[in-house]
């Protein structure tokens, strides 16, 4: 099973300084039938004007994954940890028993991010934040692990679920296959771009909610770049 969901149906708020839209109910947008996917909880696809961005607020029992698609994101947050994240790379927090944390696009132009949302497999356990490069020739015509809930997947960023972040980046006309383990559930989305996915055409920043598929088979039909959740 293969429902795209198109951009332009998704739920958007708008505000002077963001233009947000939800693959699933966030915030004023409230659809009962997209209350998540499987552990995926929040996948917002978020646009922040220069000097702007989220001012310090609270998370509890919740991973927090932000991919940078244009610009850079500043954080700050109540453990200490202070970092900038830039586009093609990722920051995980692990909100745990609770964290404050601020997000800002400090950059002289728009700031791009999905912000993705996992539950955890278990509640509470000290907070934690962390972000790591990774290098856009590492992921030409492949997928690569950026956070994941398997210890084996060692070159990934560490989060508290059973659950994986993939990014890939596909030229046109190329492909990839990804083997989806029984019972899990799959969301795709490509930053840029557009694919096939098992015959299904998926646009930018389109979401694919899959399940009850063995393998995708993602054929590029411009240059992409996607990011995949794979969780129980």
């Amino acid at each position: 099973m293969i429902e795209c969901r198109p951009f332009a149906g998704l739920g958007r708020e708008t505000l002077d300084w963001l233009d947000t839209r939800h693959h699933f109910s966030f915030a004023h947008y409230h659809d009962p039938a997209r209350m998540g996917w499987g552990a995926l909880r929040v996948w917002n696809d978020d646009e922040i004007a220069a000097g702007a961005g989220f001012p310090p607020h609270p998370h509890a029992d919740m991973e927090i994954i932000t991919y940078v698609r244009d610009g850079a994101v500043s954080h700050q947050d109540s453990l200490g940890n202070r970092g900038r994240t830039e586009a093609g790379d990722i920051q995980v927090m692990s909100a745990g028993s609770g964290i404050r944390h601020a997000e800002y696009n400090l950059e002289p132009g728009l700031t791009r991010i999905f912000q993705i949302w996992i539950t955890p497999t278990v509640r509470g356990g000290p907070p934690s934040w962390g972000t790591r490069p990774f290098p856009h020739s590492d992921r030409a015509g492949r997928f690569v692990k950026l956070a994941s809930g398997d210890p084996a997947d060692a070159e990934a960023l560490p989060i508290r679920s059973d659950a994986r972040v993939l990014g890939a980046r596909l030229g046109a006309g190329e492909s990839i296959d990804y083997e989806l383990r029984p019972g899990r559930h799959a969301y795709l989305v490509p930053a840029k771009g557009a694919l096939s996915v098992n015959g299904i055409r998926i646009g930018a920043r389109d979401g694919a909610a899959i399940r009850d598929e063995s393998v995708l088979h993602l054929a590029a039909l411009e240059d992409s770049e996607v990011v995949l959740v794979d969780s129980a």
